[in-house]
C-alpha cells in the first residue's frame, strides 16, 4: 500500500510511525501548506514526495490511500477530494464537524467501493476489545446501566504545556477558531467507548454544557475562551440501558483518563485507561454475592493503523467505517441541541 500522509502536525508523527513499521506500506508522499514544515517531516519519515497543495499530490497520484491529519474543519472537503480522485482514506476524528457532512463522505466512500474509516484511536486499547466479547459473549448478562467518563486536567496542569500561550490549546477553547469544545474534542471518543463495549447504539440523549470562566473578559488575545470545558449527559441505549457519560478538562489529577462501568444482570465490568496503564476489572459468577472484582489479563489488539492497511489489502472497509463515525456525530449534534432547548432527543430511527 502506497499511502499519502495529509498534514504534517504533531499527530501525523503518530501515523507515521505506525504505518512506517507494518510490513507493505509505503510512505509515498507527504502535504502541508507550510513547505519548511513538509519537507522537515518527509526527510524525518524518509517519505518519497512532499507537496504544499492536496491538488499538487493528487495531480502527481502515485499512492492509493490516504491518512487525513488536517484540522477538524477541512476533513469534509480534503477527504471527499481524496474519494472523488478514488483514494482510500483513513480520516482522524472526528469524520466531520457536522453529521451531515459525515454521512455524506460514508456514502461517497462506499458507493465507489472505497474504504473510508476513522482513527478512533482507544479502539487499540486491548481492554476495551476485551470488555466488548464479555458483553457480546452474554457473560455479563443484559446490560442495565452504564457509567463512562473522559477526564483530563489540561486546565489545570502543564503535562501537557502551557494553553494560556499555545495556540495548538487556546483554538480548542474558542468557537469561532472551529472548537466544539470537550464534546466535540472528546465527545466521540467516549461515545464510541461506550457503544462499542455495550454493543448497542445510542437512542435518546440529553446533554448540558458548561464553559466556565478562564481569564480577564474571557478571551486570550484573539481567543474568545467560549467552547465548552465540560459536559455531561444522559442517554438511552437500544438495548434497553440506561447510561450516564461526562467529560471535563478541569478534572485536577486525572491527566487523560478513559472510564467505563457497564452493569449487567449477571456480572459487572469496568475499564480503566490512563495515560500510564490501562485495567480491566470484572464481577463474574460466584464473586457477584461476595461483590469481589478481579483484574483480567487481556491479549494485544491489532491497531487501527493495521486494520486500515488490512482493510485496503482485503477492499473492504473495516470497524471504525466512516458510517460508524457519522452515527457518533448525530448523537453530538443533537447533544448540542438538548443543551439549547433543555428537553431530550431522539436519534431518528437510530440511524445515520
Amino acid at each position: 500500500m502506497r499511502l499519502l500522509i495529509l498534514g504534517t502536525g504533531s499527530m501525523a508523527n503518530a501515523h507515521a510511525k505506525n504505518f512506517s513499521e507494518i510490513e507493505g506500506v509505503t510512505l509515498a508522499g507527504a502535504v502541508d501548506v507550510n513547505i519548511n514544515s513538509v519537507e522537515a517531516f518527509r526527510e524525518k519519515y524518509n517519505i518519497e514526495r512532499a507537496f504544499t497543495s492536496l491538488d499538487d499530490a493528487l495531480a502527481w497520484g502515485d499512492f492509493d490511500s490516504v491518512a487525513n491529519i488536517t484540522p477538524d474543519n477541512i476533513h469534509y472537503a480534503t477527504t471527499m477530494q481524496c474519494l472523488r480522485a478514488g483514494k482510500h482514506v483513513f480520516c482522524e476524528k472526528p469524520l466531520a464537524v457536522n453529521h451531515q457532512d459525515a454521512m455524506e463522505m460514508a456514502q461517497t466512500a462506499e458507493a465507489a467501493h472505497l474504504v473510508g474509516m476513522v482513527n478512533l484511536t482507544y479502539r487499540n486499547v486491548a481492554q476495551l476489545q476485551a470488555a466488548r466479547k464479555l458483553v457480546t459473549s452474554g457473560q455479563i448478562g443484559q446490560v442495565k446501566h452504564v457509567e463512562a467518563s473522559y477526564l483530563q486536567s489540561w486546565l489545570v496542569a502543564k503535562m501537557w504545556g502551557e494553553w494560556r500561550t499555545e495556540s495548538r490549546w487556546l483554538w480548542r477553547l474558542s468557537k469561532k477558531h472551529g472548537s466544539n469544545g470537550t464534546l466535540g474534542d472528546v465527545g466521540v471518543h467516549i461515545l464510541d467507548f461506550v457503544v462499542y463495549a455495550t454493543d448497542t447504539e445510542i437512542d435518546e440523549i440529553f446533554c448540558r454544557l458548561k464553559a466556565f470562566d478562564k481569564a480577564d473578559g474571557n478571551r486570550i488575545g484573539e481567543y474568545d475562551l467560549d467552547a465548552n470545558d465540560s459536559f455531561t449527559m444522559t442517554v438511552s441505549f437500544t438495548n434497553g440501558a440506561l447510561g450516564v457519560v461526562h467529560s471535563s478538562r478541569w478534572a485536577t489529577g486525572h491527566v487523560n483518563e478513559l472510564r467505563l462501568r457497564v452493569y449487567g444482570d449477571k456480572g459487572s465490568l469496568e475499564i480503566q485507561h490512563r495515560h500510564d496503564g490501562s485495567k480491566l476489572m470484572v464481577c463474574l459468577g460466584d464473586d457477584v454475592e461476595a461483590a469481589t472484582w478481579k483484574e483480567l489479563d487481556v491479549e494485544p489488539v491489532s491497531t487501527n493503523y493495521q486494520r486500515f492497511v488490512e482493510a485496503v489489502g482485503q477492499g473492504r472497509t473495516l470497524e471504525p467505517s466512516f458510517r460508524h463515525a457519522a452515527k457518533l456525530q448525530k448523537a453530538i449534534d443533537l447533544a448540542t441541541i438538548t443543551e439549547i432547548d433543555r428537553k431530550e432527543h431522539q436519534l431518528e430511527e437510530n440511524s445515520a
